[in-house]
C-alpha cells in the first residue's frame, strides 16, 4: 500500500538529510561516515561514478547530492505541498504507473520527476540513462530503506519501458520527435533542449561575476540550467570575467573538458574567427543559445528595448535567466547570479507544473 501523504513527506525529509550526510562522506572519501547498507551503496556509487562517466566527478556528485538535500528541507517541502491540497484527500489519487525517461547530462538530473511521481501517490517506472545508471537506483534504495512502503511504487529499467499509464520524457529536440510518436496516446510531458543565459550591463560587482562563474561552469556547463550565453552591452570588456573566474581554472585539468577546449580553440584559430580566450574557456560572439562545452556564446544588445525583444523571441528555448537585481527585465523573471543550479521544488523544468500534471491523471 502506498504511504499516506504525511508519511511520504516525512520520508523525503529524511532522504534529504541522508543525501547531505552521504555527500559529506563522499567528499571526505570516508565510508565510516555512513551507517546503513543503502548509505554505503550510494557512497560507493558516488566514489566510483567517474569510472562509468568521466563527467561525474566526485565534486559534481557531491554538489548534486547537497543540492537535493537542500531542496528536501522540511520547510521547503511543506511550502511546496501546501499549494496542492488535493494530495491530502486520500481518496483523490488513483495510483497510475508513470514512465520517466531520465536524462544523464548531470548527476541525478531526473530526481525531481522521481520526487513528483512518488509524492503525488503514483508509481515510478524510471528508464535509466546509460550515462547515469547507478546513482538513481541507489537513491531509490535509500528511500526504500527509510520507508519500505514505497516498494511497490519504485522501479527502474535500462531497456524499453512498458505497462505504463503516463509518461515524462526528457531529451534532445531529435529524441522529442521519437517521444511524441511513442508516448502520443498517453498523457505525457515531453521536454526538449533548453538553454540558460545571463544578462550583463557592465556594472556588476566582482562578487556577482564570481557567482556567475557558478552558473556557467558547474557540472562543466552540461546542464540546461547552466548559462551558455552572455547578453552584454556594446563595448563590454571581458577582462573582469577573466579575473572573477580564476577559481574555475582547474577545469582545464579534466581530460574530457580539455579535449573540448582544445578542439574548439583549434576550430576558431583555423577559421580565423574572433574570440576571447580566458585560458580555460572561450568567449565567442554568436547569435546561438546553446554553446559547446568550454565555449560561451556572447551577443551584444544595443539597448533595453532590443534586449526585451531578444528575450521574448527566445522564450520557448530558455530554461532560466540570471541577472543582477539592478537590471529590470519585463520579458521574463530572473535569478540572482550563482543560483541557476539551485532550483526550488516549485521551479519546474520548461515551466510545466509536473506535480499538477500528475495529480490530474
Amino acid at each position: 500500500m502506498i504511504p499516506l501523504i504525511k508519511d511520504r513527506i516525512t520520508a523525503f525529509q529524511s532522504l534529504g538529510k541522508k543525501l547531505k550526510k552521504t555527500a559529506h562522506a563522499i567528499d571526505k572519501e570516508n565510508p565510516s561516515l555512513t551507517d546503513t547498507p543503502a548509505e554505503k551503496e550510494l557512497f560507493n556509487a558516488g566514489i566510483n561514478a567517474s569510472l562509468h562517466n568521466a563527467w561525474f566527478t566526485k565534486e559534481n556528485v557531491c554538489k548534486s547530492l547537497e543540492a537535493l538535500g537542500h531542496m528536501l528541507m522540511e520547510e521547503k517541502l511543506v511550502k511546496w505541498i501546501e499549494e496542492y491540497p488535493e494530495l491530502f484527500n486520500t481518496g483523490k489519487v488513483q495510483p497510475k504507473t508513470v514512465a520517466v525517461i531520465m536524462a544523464g547530462n548531470i548527476p541525478m538530473v531526473g530526481f525531481h520527476d522521481f520526487l513528483c511521481v512518488l509524492i503525488s501517490g503514483h508509481r515510478f517506472l524510471g528508464k535509466l540513462s546509460s550515462q547515469d545508471k547507478k546513482l538513481p537506483v541507489c537513491i531509490g534504495n535509500l528511500l526504500l530503506e527509510i520507508n519500505p512502503g514505497f516498494k511497490e511504487s519504485i522501479g527502474f529499467k535500462e531497456g524499453p519501458v512498458a505497462g505504463f499509464d503516463a509518461a515524462i520524457a526528457t531529451g534532445s529536440n531529435n529524441s522529442a520527435r521519437y517521444f511524441d510518436y511513442y508516448f502520443g496516446k498517453y498523457p505525457h510531458i515531453i521536454r526538449k533542449n533548453r538553454s540558460s543565459l545571463a544578462v550583463l550591463n557592465g556594472n556588476e560587482s566582482k562578487e556577482e561575476l564570481t557567482a556567475l562563474g557558478e552558473d556557467v561552469f558547474s557540472y562543466f556547463g552540461l546542464g540546461c540550467r547552466n548559462v551558455s550565453k552572455l547578453m552584454v552591452p556594446a563595448n563590454y570588456s571581458f577582462d573582469r570575467l577573466r579575473e572573477a573566474w580564476k577559481n574555475w581554472e582547474g577545469l582545464i585539468n579534466h581530460s574530457k573538458y580539455f579535449n573540448n577546449y582544445d578542439y574548439q580553440k583549434a576550430v576558431l584559430l583555423v577559421n580565423k574567427e574572433p574570440h576571447t580566450d580566458v585560458g580555460f574557456c572561450l568567449l565567442k560572439e554568436d547569435v546561438g543559445l546553446s554553446s559547446p562545452v568550454s565555449m560561451i556564446y556572447c551577443e551584444k544588445y544595443p539597448d533595453q528595448t532590443q534586449l526585451e525583444k531578444y528575450l521574448k523571441s527566445w522564450k520557448g528555448d530558455l530554461q532560466c535567466i540570471v541577472a543582477s537585481p539592478q537590471i529590470k527585465i519585463q520579458a521574463a523573471e530572473t535569478l540572482p547570479f550563482g543560483k541557476s543550479q539551485q532550483p526550488e521544488l516549485w521551479d519546474y523544468a520548461d515551466g510545466v507544473d509536473t506535480l499538477r500534471f500528475l495529480i490530474n491523471l
